[in-house]
């Protein structure tokens, strides 16, 4: 699988394009703002997006959902803990900024261990509660898209509704810090890192 980076949206929300070589189909994850550009991608690329995936419910990781939706008739995913938050301004944040966010309701409501399909491969669902109820990780072979649970050397905010610094802290620790050194970790904000890098150099989990 191979990963495109699309950094969308006011709060620098980093969206991926994740699709097999071999078949060309994709999923879209964390479309949060910029369909043009996000779409602009896949035609570039010649994909077929096959779903969208929300890593959380916040509406800097959602906004473009229903247009991305409308132009490639992809379902949308989400984790059943965060599926409120696509329908609702207070749950996704969105009514706090004077811009409400409604989103269609998700098509498949996700749960740890299950597992999305891109083309041949697949990723794996990692529940990461703690930046939101229903926050997840999707883990590949050889990287794990860590929405806003890790970050490099740092953590997601749990001071949001629905936030629990230790869960947070124990999601990243019991079902992150155990995968190997060499995994390739990125985050719904900013650049990408390392599980090693992490593990040595992350003074929110050390342990």
């Amino acid at each position: 699988m191979e990963v495109i980076a699309i950094e969308v949206g006011a709060l620098g929300t980093n969206c991926y394009i994740v699709y097999c070589e071999k078949t060309r189909q994709a999923i879209v994850v964390d479309p949060g703002a910029n369909a043009a550009e996000i779409l602009q991608t896949v035609q570039e690329q010649k994909l077929q997006v096959t779903a969208i995936v929300n890593t959380h419910g916040h509406a800097d990781h959602i906004t473009a959902n229903d247009k991305i939706r409308e132009a490639t008739q992809a379902p949308v995913y989400i984790h059943a803990d965060d599926a409120a938050m696509l329908t609702s301004p207070q749950r996704n944040l969105s009514v706090y900024i004077g811009a409400p966010v409604i989103c269609q309701a998700a098509d498949r409501l996700l749960q740890e261990e299950d597992l999305v399909a891109v083309g041949e491969g697949t990723l794996r669902v990692l529940h990461t509660p703690g930046h939101t109820p229903g926050g997840i990780c999707l883990l590949g072979d050889k990287f794990l898209l860590s929405g806003d649970t890790l970050f490099a050397e740092s953590v997601g905010r749990t001071d949001f509704p629905g936030g629990s610094s230790e869960l947070l802290i124990a999601g990243i620790r019991e079902k992150l810090m155990v995968l190997p050194d060499d995994i390739k970790v990125l985050p719904g904000h900013g650049p990408a890192t390392t599980i090693g890098w992490e593990r040595r150099m992350n003074s929110f989990i050390r342990m």
